[in-house]
């Protein structure tokens, strides 16, 4: 049972698990479980994703009860009248602000992401807890882009406001 965080006869909003993919797809063809299908099974409705979390990402993951309601939220989405937060554990001290201005080839799903919570032979690590907002929604963008500035993130959690 995945926890409804919000329903009425639009809408459903659940609590996405890290690790649960939002629908079937080939990054994981293992995979049997999905946010979807449990989402349906649990409210006994068709639903519609507006958006998607990546498969290691937690947060408040949205479906539409009817296609033109799906529609009309994903359009919204676009149009970026929704601000996205994510909250991220990453290995490292950083900066108290900056913008990461760095573009992002595209990235075809031919390979799983993951990320090592181990940190080699060290003991103990540095951490820094950062919010991050995102004005796109490229795939993978968070996680890159943090990369790109020599930080890991170790756990993503998304938010909105």
């Amino acid at each position: 049972m995945l926890e409804i965080l919000y329903q009425d006869r639009y809408l459903v909003a659940i609590n996405k698990p890290s690790g649960l993919l939002v629908y079937k797809s080939p990054i994981d063809k293992k995979e049997t479980r999905f946010a979807l299908q449990l989402v349906r099974d649990q409210i006994g409705e068709f639903v519609y994703p507006i958006h998607r979390l990546d498969k290691p990402t937690s947060g408040v993951l949205i479906f539409a009860l009817s296609s033109e309601v799906a529609k009309l939220m994903s359009d919204i989405f676009k149009s970026h009248k929704i601000e996205k937060e994510y909250i991220a554990v990453v290995r490292g001290y950083t900066k108290n602000s900056e913008l990461i201005d760095y573009d992002l080839k595209l990235l075809l799903d031919k390979k799983a992401v993951e990320l090592p919570f181990a940190v080699s032979r060290y003991p103990v690590a540095r951490y820094s807890l950062i919010k991050l907002l995102p004005q796109t929604g490229r795939k993978h963008q968070l996680r890159r882009h943090l990369k790109h500035i020599f930080h890991r993130s170790t756990k993503l959690t998304q938010t909105y406001l």
